[in-house]
């Protein structure tokens, strides 16, 4: 194991670790637990700047000469290594998230594997558009198209999933040919680190790939955002911070690709099978303990069901064990201290606000190593108005309002009338209200009878506050490349 849990982290700059050159450090915290794990180091403007100034450079190195064919051999062999290494991502990944092992090793630390591999097959089977133009003199002409990579791409990375929407970013950056600089988040920065020792493993040329931590406003990310030679940044968190970067941005017009914030719906018809409706929302209310992007945190059902499913989601919500590590249903702590005190406010002000808590609302009472760990109750509300605080600010923690409707109209404009337009769900068995209700969500994904199942090659991202552009399959490659269209006169 490289990086055990008490190491100190550094940043990763021209395929080197290093430390911070103005010698700042801060502490990286187990959320599980609220005990110190270690150490980072901080990078200072001029080591951001560098670790610029190493991708620029590796676009014109060997990185730059490859070809497609050798550049998805290294890509592919990316992926092997994350799989081989999959126990010490495994444990650096719980380490700084404190989520439940059996959630990490399903879908985190695959996730990488796969965001690699899915994209090395993508670039290495995608086809360029051409056309046959007639020309005024009655020739003819062919137009092409030829992608080159976009240059030094920012990746500023959430806490939820480090590993997972770190490399969903630069799997395809580095499969078109880009370099990266990755700025994961400073709750989070264990795999990003460790997956440098994998770049170098596998024979990635230096430059290519380089991480830099530290934190927003006056440190590693504004640093990183400003820098005249980043060429397109991309970024996953909350909508307030995509709002600063886009500020950012703007000076020298660099591309942007933006997943923020959501406060997303479900809508349950009487009709639903009511036994895959709670297990879904259960799932996307409480998995990751309310920390995904793609969660619910308002619940819609039809007036006839409304009673049976509230009884069946409390005895869900209820199963759920925080602190209980090693437990099947083990709920993960909070990310920090100031995420659980963000969340119990909203805990107070559902009650401030007139809601009838069902279960949870507070603080779990918990013994041993995890008493000092950042945890709270699942909790399920009734009684609030759509209107409330509550049911339109974002949360992201293990809680939702459930609110009855009592006509398919209704529910469609209750469901849209968000600022946020990331994804829905709609459960029926009705086939044609299925298809009729989820074409009506203003969302850049809706699921129908399930949730988070993803086929990696289609459009992913949000409308409105919840993002900027599309990724997946050939649709990154509009983020991730230039597109120079070629005429030739025949």
């Amino acid at each position: 194991m490289s990086l055990p849990v008490t190491d100190t982290i550094q940043n990763f700059i021209g395929g080197s670790f290093r430390k911070g050159s103005a010698g700042k450090t801060f502490v990286n915290v187990n959320p599980a637990t609220g005990q110190q794990t270690g150490l980072v180091h901080e990078a200072s403007e001029s080591d951001v700047a560098d670790a610029v100034s190493a991708a620029k450079a590796a676009l014109s190195g060997p990185w730059g000469r490859m070809t497609t064919v050798e550049r998805v051999k290294l890509i592919t062999a990316v992926a092997f290594e994350i799989e081989r290494r999959a126990e010490d991502f495994l444990e650096a990944e719980v380490a700084d998230t404190g989520k439940p092992r059996q959630v990490a090793s399903h879908i985190d630390i695959p996730r990488g594997a796969a965001n690699f591999r899915m994209f090395a097959d993508v670039i290495a089977t995608m086809s360029a558009e051409s056309f046959i133009t007639p020309t005024p003199d009655g020739s003819q002409a062919i137009n092409y198209v030829v992608r080159k990579p976009k240059g030094v791409v920012a990746v500023i990375c959430p806490w939820n999933f480090p590993l997972l929407l770190m490399t969903w970013k630069v799997g395809p950056a580095l499969a078109c040919g880009n370099t990266v600089v990755v700025k994961p988040s400073e709750e989070t920065p264990r795999t990003a680190a460790l997956l440098g020792e994998v770049m170098n493993a596998v024979g990635m040329p230096e430059g290519v790939y380089n991480v830099v931590h530290g934190f927003g406003a006056g440190s590693a990310g504004e640093f990183l955002t400003s820098s005249k030679d980043v060429d397109a940044i991309t970024f996953t968190g909350e909508t307030g911070t995509g709002q600063a970067i886009m500020q950012k941005a703007a000076v020298g017009v660099r591309d942007i690709s933006f997943e923020l914030g959501g406060k997303n719906p479900a809508i349950v018809f009487a009709d639903a099978d009511l036994d895959k409706a709670i297990e879904g929302i259960s799932r996307s209310v409480f998995l990751n303990t309310g920390q995904v992007c793609l969660g619910t945190e308002r619940v819609y059902v039809e007036r006839p069901l409304f009673d049976e499913f509230v009884r069946r989601m409390t005895i869900a919500a209820k199963a759920f064990k925080p602190g209980a590590i090693g437990d099947p249903a083990y709920l993960g702590p909070l990310i920090s201290a100031e995420h659980q005190e963000k969340v119990l406010g909203f805990y107070a002000r559902a009650v401030a606000e007139g809601a009838n808590v069902i279960t949870g609302g507070g603080i779990p009472r918990i013994e041993g190593a995890e008493a000092g760990g950042f945890y709270v109750e699942p909790t399920l509300w009734t009684g609030l108005a759509h209107e409330s605080s509550v049911m339109r600010e974002e949360i992201f923690g293990p809680c939702c309002g459930v609110i009855p409707f009592d006509a398919e109209g209704e529910v469609i404009a209750l469901a849209n009338d968000t600022d946020y337009g990331l994804c829905a769900t709609v459960w029926t068995e009705n086939l044609s209200r299925a298809h009729r209700v989820a074409a009506a969500m203003q969302v850049g994904v809706c699921w129908v009878n399930c949730w988070f199942l993803r086929d990696l090659r289609t459009a992913f991202g949000g409308s409105g506050h919840s993002g900027i552009g599309r990724e997946g399959g050939g649709h990154s490659l509009e983020f991730y490349t230039e597109s120079e269209n070629i005429c030739v006169k025949l």
